[in-house]
């Protein structure tokens, strides 16, 4: 129960990586904020999580929206109290080649990748800093240290989210903050399930532990970085992808 005094806030809660990251917090005790496009996308973890004798409470919103981010974490403040750990793993892709990827296309991906990840950690980072102890935790990709064709704009978010993590590394830490960045590699999750079954194979066999990642190996790190154990581990980026970037 390392968590049992935290209030813990995860974005993209509603499956994947964001439901098993949810799902482990709740599990040592934490008071989860699983928060999700809608409460009722959210509403199936926070409810996995009241059942397995944990505390949780679900919400809605667009990440991207500045005014909607301040009214989520104002009314998290006043159900569960000042948020001290904060996943940002909410996520999208929009993949087409750059010449015909139109602005939509990569305003919106940037949008929920980067500008979402900067606005809730603005919300949040309100209560560590007073408290002077909390963790900021965001779930980049190997995508954003390699690159991919097709996924200019995604790349560039998980790049930026990279750069982001390590500037709010060096400006929260007097006050106790850390802040780290998580990049999966290629994770059983509904994104991978739409990959070309050769394409699956051509990843396995590119990766030297021969299997994809699960949620559960990425959630492990999470909470590694949550605890104690990490208390001196800051704006350094965790690359977990079984040895495929090798």
């Amino acid at each position: 129960m390392r968590f049992s005094d935290r209030v813990v806030a995860v974005t993209g809660a509603s499956r994947g990586i964001g439901r098993e990251i949810a799902l482990r917090f709740g599990a040592e005790g934490a008071q989860v904020a699983c928060i999700a496009t809608s409460a009722r996308n959210a509403e199936p973890t926070s409810q996995a999580i009241v059942e397995a004798g944990g505390r949780a409470q679900a919400y809605g919103c667009d990440v991207s929206n500045g005014e909607a981010v301040e009214r989520l974490f104002a009314q998290i403040g006043e159900d569960l109290g000042g948020v001290a750990i904060l996943v940002n793993n909410a996520g999208l892709t929009r993949d087409t080649l750059l010449l015909r990827m139109d602005e939509e296309a990569w305003d919106r991906v940037l949008d929920v990748n980067l500008k979402g990840a900067f606005l809730t950690t603005k919300a949040a980072i309100k209560a560590m800093m007073k408290a002077r102890w909390g963790r900021l935790i965001n779930i980049t990709s190997i995508i954003g240290l390699t690159g991919q064709a097709g996924q200019a704009n995604y790349a560039a978010s998980k790049a930026g989210l990279i750069g982001f993590t390590k500037s709010m590394a060096k400006e929260l830490g007097s006050r106790g903050v850390t802040c780290n960045s998580i990049a999966p590699g290629f994770i059983e999750t509904d994104m991978t399930d739409a990959l070309p079954e050769t394409m699956r194979e051509e990843v396995v066999k590119g990766t030297p532990l021969g299997r994809l990642g699960t949620p559960a190996d990425i959630a492990g790190t999470v909470l590694f970085l949550a605890s104690d154990d990490a208390a001196f581990i800051t704006g350094q980026t965790f690359v977990v992808d079984g040895g495929l970037t090798l």
